[in-house]
């Protein structure tokens, strides 16, 4: 059989269930919505119930076992139903929300006894609990922690966690787990539909957007935002080859995507935009310099641009004409998993097995271009890594250890496709033309089994994968001052009383800018901070590092000559802390003690924190009052 005529044979196998342009954007808008509305349902059902906390129990876990189970059944069940000619709406609905479902399975169930998200408030997390709060408080493009700075942070699934907060009536923090949920659910259920539309079948869609689902809740879960990204990777790579071959439905839709996805996750945008322009480049000269990939590759880059500047517009303007002096290090981190390149073809397990299918089912086909556009994203995602590598010789880094997931998720989607190609088509001359009727529904109900246990398999690994970051969620205290696991809390059962205290001398959450080194009270109650806690989720244009010589040196003047500290900080170029929050005993006549942290890349880890005293006397005047809450030692201006 010719190469041509294979293809043919292959796009006639898949056409039933081939769906307009207009019923893909209406699946994917009802299905979205569908699967974030049934999360959320499932999320409020889980909290209303009393579980054992799952660092201490095998409960929850055994629930999200039996429930994962239920759901890969149900949809191994509709599209045996779907294959053999049943086709109606019902099969149809259930296939494409089993993957939201396998969300609540698999991560919701797990946290259902705690507030908090994967990993607490630990670290990474309580920056982001932070921009969240912060969020929830307003709808411009404030910044996480800096008073009067637009947001550098894409703000985009921030912005909509904080409008789902202030629609439920929750505080930002607490939005953080159910938020999660709902975004990657509504995601996860619009895949079958995106799928279905490129590939033409049912069936080969709804495998795809339950692995790719399974993946992103294994590899990236606790961060959502970027997850949410992720998803849409390998579908944008294929999509990228019919936008730049004249196709406007998938130009616009690809514009949207990577528009949005820049308000969201700016590297894996990079990835996706990346792709394209080389696609576009690769498909311009192969075709003799034809200006339609271009032209197609321009509309897609300015409508993307457009959309991504609602979120990256007042942060560009006053960089420019701001006369800042920025300096950014987001970019200095350089951990083990960034000095390899990733090749999860050789990983003994089921993706590993599903990315080796891949790779032979890529190399055997790329010659098609739909292949050949999946192959490049790969090529691009491993450019990437190298070029992080090679970069820090430069002092920074690309994050290419972030690739990972992109080349699991594209090498298991063409493992897809391969058990789909020879589901359909089969080796030429031996399946299925060499059965029978009878024997290729056996094939095709073996292989079906086979995938679904694999699934399960897989699906019901995803707790354990996260447990570290689960217990954590269990082990944090939240912003309430509890922990889910009902030991005893940790100094965060005194923030309440610290903003009482605040608030009595009319330094509000929203309003008062304050210094101290307790990230998780940052998190919790959205004050405005002097400074950041690190350079890395420092806003560029809050000039960071001479904010922490400015503290540094309020803490020498406060040795050196008390009283004439509360007019250096009335004197400095930015509004100054109207409060601080020490670690201290107060009246003891022993310093109060902060910490400023400095950035020490390409070291690893990439952070050191420098410890300040600040003598009490300073704040012994009529300007401030001082009290002990707990271990700390809050002062405020009167």
């Amino acid at each position: 059989m010719t190469t041509v005529a294979n293809r043919q044979l292959r796009v006639t196998a898949y056409a039933p269930d081939k769906l307009s342009d207009t019923a893909t954007a209406l699946r994917v808008a009802g299905f979205g919505a569908a699967g974030g509305g049934l999360a959320l349902a499932a999320w409020f059902v889980l909290h209303s119930i009393s579980f054992a906390s799952f660092n201490t129990s095998m409960v929850t876990r055994a629930l999200a076992t039996m429930v994962s189970l239920l759901l890969v059944l149900m949809a191994a069940a509709c599209v045996w139903g779907w294959l053999r000619g049943t086709k109606n709406l019902l099969l149809e609905a259930v296939a494409t929300l089993v993957p939201a479902g396998i969300v609540v399975s698999s991560l919701g169930i797990p946290l259902a006894t705690t507030t908090l998200w994967l990993d607490g408030i630990q670290v990474d997390q309580g920056f982001r609990t932070q921009f969240l709060s912060r969020m929830t408080e307003t709808a411009s493009h404030a910044d996480m922690n800096y008073v009067d700075l637009p947001t550098f942070y894409p703000m985009g699934w921030f912005w909509l966690g904080g409008r789902m907060a202030n629609v439920l009536g929750m505080a930002g923090w607490e939005v953080y787990q159910p938020w999660a949920l709902v975004s990657l659910a509504a995601a996860a259920a619009t895949l079958t539909p995106i799928w279905r539309k490129i590939t033409g079948s049912l069936p080969v869609a709804a495998a795809i957007a339950l692995v790719t689902t399974a993946i992103v809740l294994t590899e990236v879960p606790d961060e959502p935002y970027a997850a949410v990204v992720a998803m849409f990777i390998p579908a944008a790579a294929i999509g990228a080859y019919k936008a730049l071959s004249g196709s406007w439905f998938a130009t616009i839709c690809l514009a949207i995507y990577l528009g949005i996805s820049a308000t969201f996750y700016t590297l894996f945008t990079a990835i996706g935009a990346l792709t394209v322009v080389v696609l576009a480049l690769v498909l311009c000269f192969a075709n003799g310099r034809a200006l339609t990939p271009i032209k197609h590759l321009v509309i897609i880059g300015g409508g993307s641009i457009l959309i991504a500047l609602i979120s990256w517009g007042p942060y560009l303007v006053h960089l420019l004409f701001g006369g800042y002096e920025t300096r950014s290090t987001a970019n200095h981190f350089l951990p083990y998993e960034g000095t390899y390149f990733p090749l999860p073809f050789f990983s003994l397990s089921i993706i590993g097995l599903l990315s080796l299918i891949g790779l032979i089912y890529l190399v055997c086909r790329i010659n098609e271009p739909e292949v050949l556009s999946l192959a490049l994203a790969i090529l691009v995602c491993y450019v990437w890594a190298a070029a992080s590598m090679a970069i820090t010789l430069l002092g920074t880094s690309l994050l290419g250890f972030r690739v990972e997931a992109l080349l699991i998720l594209l090498f298991a989607t063409a493992g897809v496709l391969g058990i789909a190609d020879v589901r359909l088509v089969g080796v030429d001359y031996l399946y299925p033309a060499r059965f029978g009727e009878r024997a290729n529904n056996a094939i095709t109900a073996v292989t079906l089994l086979l995938v679904a246990a694999g699934s399960l398999f897989y699906v019901q690994q995803i707790p354990e994968q996260n447990e570290r970051h689960i217990d954590q969620a269990y082990a944090d205290t939240d912003g309430n001052g509890h922990r889910a696991d009902l030991r005893s809390p940790d100094a965060g059962r005194y923030y309440a009383d610290i903003v009482a205290y605040l608030s009595e001398h009319g330094r509000t959450p929203t309003e008062a800018v304050i210094y101290t080194d307790e990230i998780n009270f940052m998190a919790y109650n959205p004050y405005y901070g002097f400074n950041a806690f690190t350079s890395h989720y420092a806003n560029p244009l809050g000039e960071f590092d001479l904010r922490n010589q400015e503290l540094a040196g309020w803490a020498k003047l406060s040795d050196d000559d008390p009283d004439a500290l509360t007019a250096a900080i009335d004197a400095s170029q930015w509004r100054g802390p109207e409060a601080f929050i020490f670690r201290g005993e107060l009246g003891a006549g022993t310093p109060y003690k902060t910490h400023i942290a400095h950035d020490i890349f390409p070291s690893q880890p990439n952070v050191r924190y420098e410890a300040l005293f600040f003598n009490p006397d300073a704040f012994d005047n009529a300007n401030w009052d001082a009290t002990q809450i707990g271990p700390f030692v809050v002062v405020v201006r009167k």
